[in-house]
C-alpha cells in the first residue's frame, strides 16, 4: 500500500486514494460521489482524513450463524464515532484524503483546538496568544497550498528551500524531507501539492523512471515511512493502527452510509475460519496494546478527543475480557459440582442496586437497538459469538501476542479463507477443519453439560427442598449453553458427528480439571 500511494503520486497524484480489499466490489456507482461530498466540503474537507464505508456481504447464511455481519459494530459502534471524532479506518471500503497519510496536520479552527466538554468543565478552556496564532497560521501556510505547481521542483529544490529566509525555523531542509519521505525530489514536490496533479511539462520517461526508484525495495530504509507516515507498520491490524495515528493528529474522519451499499464482498461462513479470522484481529489489538502506540499512553497533544481515546482504548483491550469471560463460563459448572451458588447472600439494599445495575444495561441496549435500526437477532448472534470468540480466538490471541512482543516468537500471518458458494446450499458453512482454537469452547460445554447431570442428580438424590437452589444455578449453565450453540451447530456439521480428536481433547481437560477441584 505505501510503494502505490509513492507510485501514483509520482504519476498521477490524484488528490484522494480508494482503498478496497481484493474481494470487494463496487455495489453503487455513485459511491465516489458520496465521499467527494465529504473531502470537497468547504468546512469539513480540510480536517477531514477518510471517509468510511460500512462493509456489507455476499453469501452469508440467512440467520448469519456466526455473526460475519457484523452488524452491531457497522451499524451502532461506528455510527456512534460518526458523533466524536469519526470512525476507525477497517481497512476497506476508505476513501483517503493524501494528505493525511503524508502525515501532515489538518487546518483547525479555533474551535476544534478547544479542549472537548469533558476536559473543558474539568480544567477549563486554554487560552492562546496572538504570538501562538501566528506561528501556527505561518505554519499552516507553509505546509498547505492552494497552488498546483509545487512548491520544490525536482532541480531548484535548494534554491527554492532559500527562498524562505524569513520562515527558515517553519521549513524543512531539503535532507529533512530526504529523512522524511525518501531520496525523491520528484516524490518530496507531490507532497506539497495539496490539490494534486503534476506539472504539464513533466516528462513522462522521467516520471516512469522516478516511480520504478520509489517503489525499489531499499527505499523505504532510514525513513519514517510506516512510522509516522503512510500504512503504520507493526500490527496485522494496521488499520486501526493508521487510522489511530491520524485522529491523534487532529484529523477527523466521516461514516458514510447510503441506502445502497456502497461495496460489498465475500466473508468466511466456515467456522475455523471465522475464528482465525477473529484470532488475526485480536492479536493485532493486543501488539497496539503492547506497543507505543497504545492509545492509553500516546497522542496526549489535545487533539484527540477524549471519547475518541477511549473508544480506541476499547478497541485494543476487548482481547483481555476472555480470561474474566472464560472464568465466568465455567463459575456455574463450578456451582453445580460443589452445590454452591454463584451469587452469594447480599442485602436487600445491595440487591436493589443490582437490578438496576441490570435494568440500566438492558435499557442502554434497546435505546441503542431502536436507534440503529438492528434487529434483535443480529444482537443476539452478536452476543453469541462474542462469547465463542472469546473462549477461543481473543483467549489464544492475548498468549500469542504475549509470546510475540515479550519473547520474540512470531506467529505466521494467514489470509482469511472467503466462502466460494460453488457447491450451493451453504456447503463452506458445514466444512469442519481442525484447529486448536475448538478446544476451549468445547470444554466449556462439556464441563457445564458435566455440572447440569451432577447437578440434576445430586437433586434427586437429596429430596424435593434441593430443587429449588437447583433452578438458579441451572439458569446460568443454560444460558452459557445458550450463548455457545452456534458453536456447537458448527462443530457437529452437516451430519452431527463431532470429530475425534475434537471429543479425546475436550474430555480429557474437563476430567483434569475436575480431579483437580476434587
Amino acid at each position: 500500500m505505501n510503494a502505490l500511494i509513492r507510485v501514483s503520486a509520482v504519476l498521477t497524484n490524484g488528490a484522494y486514494l480508494l482503498n478496497v480489499d481484493c474481494d470487494h466490489y463496487f455495489n453503487n456507482s455513485k459511491a465516489l460521489k458520496e465521499a467527494m461530498c465529504f473531502m470537497m466540503d468547504p468546512a469539513y474537507g480540510k480536517k477531514t482524513c477518510y471517509v468510511q464505508f460500512p462493509q456489507r456481504f455476499d453469501g452469508i447464511d440467512l440467520h448469519d450463524r456466526y455473526a460475519n455481519r457484523n452488524i452491531v459494530f457497522f451499524d451502532i459502534n461506528l455510527k456512534g464515532l460518526d458523533g466524536i471524532q469519526g470512525p476507525v479506518y477497517v481497512g476497506t471500503g476508505c476513501c483517503f484524503n493524501r494528505q493525511a497519510l503524508y502525515g501532515y496536520d489538518p487546518v483547525l479552527t479555533e474551535a476544534d483546538l478547544e479542549p472537548n466538554i469533558i476536559v473543558k468543565s474539568c480544567c477549563g478552556s486554554r487560552k492562546k496568544g496572538r504570538n501562538s496564532n501566528k506561528y501556527t497560521d505561518k505554519k499552516r501556510a507553509v505546509k498547505r497550498t492552494e497552488s498546483t505547481v509545487p512548491i520544490f521542483n525536482a532541480e531548484d529544490m535548494d534554491e527554492g528551500v532559500e527562498g524562505y529566509d524569513e520562515d527558515k525555523s517553519l521549513l524543512m531542509s531539503h535532507r529533512s524531507l530526504e529523512k522524511r519521505f525518501g531520496q525523491s525530489s520528484v516524490f518530496i514536490s507531490a507532497t506539497f501539492m495539496e490539490m494534486g496533479g503534476i506539472p504539464p511539462t513533466t516528462n513522462s520517461a522521467t516520471l516512469l523512471k522516478e516511480a520504478i526508484h520509489v517503489i525499489s525495495c531499499g527505499y523505504e530504509d532510514k525513513t519514517e515511512w510506516g512510522k509516522e507516515i503512510g500504512w503504520i507498520y507493526g500490527s496485522v491490524t494496521e488499520d486501526i493502527l493508521t487510522g489511530f495515528k491520524m485522529h491523534a493528529r487532529g484529523w477527523i474522519s466521516i461514516y458514510c452510509m447510503p441506502p445502497r451499499p456502497a461495496f460489498k464482498g465475500s466473508a468466511p461462513i466456515n467456522l475455523s475460519d471465522r475464528l482465525n479470522q477473529v484470532l488475526r484481529w485480536a492479536l493485532g489489538s493486543i501488539e497496539i496494546l503492547l506497543s507505543r502506540h497504545c492509545p492509553i499512553w500516546y497522542g496526549y497533544n489535545g487533539k484527540l478527543k477524549l471519547l475518541e481515546r477511549l473508544a480506541y482504548i476499547n478497541t485494543i483491550v476487548y482481547p483481555l475480557t476472555s480470561i474474566p469471560l472464560l472464568a465466568y463460563c465455567v463459575l456455574p459448572a463450578v456451582c453445580l459440582l460443589t452445590g454452591k451458588f454463584i451469587i452469594p447472600e447480599i442485602s436487600n439494599y445491595a440487591s436493589m442496586w443490582f437490578i438496576l445495575l441490570f435494568i440500566s444495561i438492558a435499557a442502554t441496549g434497546i435505546l441503542e437497538l431502536r436507534w440503529s435500526g438492528v434487529s434483535i437477532e443480529d444482537w443476539w448472534r452478536n452476543e453469541q459469538f462474542w462469547v465463542i470468540g472469546g473462549t477461543s480466538a481473543h483467549l489464544f490471541a492475548v498468549f500469542q501476542g504475549l509470546l510475540k512482543v515479550l519473547a520474540g516468537i512470531d506467529t505466521n500471518f494467514t489470509v482469511t479463507s472467503k466462502a466460494s458458494d460453488e457447491d450451493g446450499d451453504f456447503a463452506e458453512l458445514y466444512i469442519f477443519k481442525w484447529t486448536a482454537l475448538l478446544i476451549p469452547p468445547t470444554t466449556v460445554l462439556i464441563v457445564n453439560l458435566v455440572g447440569i447431570v451432577s447437578g440434576v442428580s445430586s437433586a434427586i438424590n437429596s429430596g424435593y427442598q434441593s430443587w429449588g437452589p437447583l433452578f438458579g444455578k441451572l439458569f446460568f449453565a443454560i444460558w452459557v449453553i445458550v450463548h455457545l450453540y452456534p458453536f456447537l451447530k458448527g462443530l457437529l456439521g452437516r451430519q452431527n458427528r463431532t470429530p475425534t480428536i475434537v471429543i479425546v481433547w475436550s474430555i480429557l481437560l474437563a476430567s483434569i480439571f475436575s480431579l483437580l477441584w476434587v
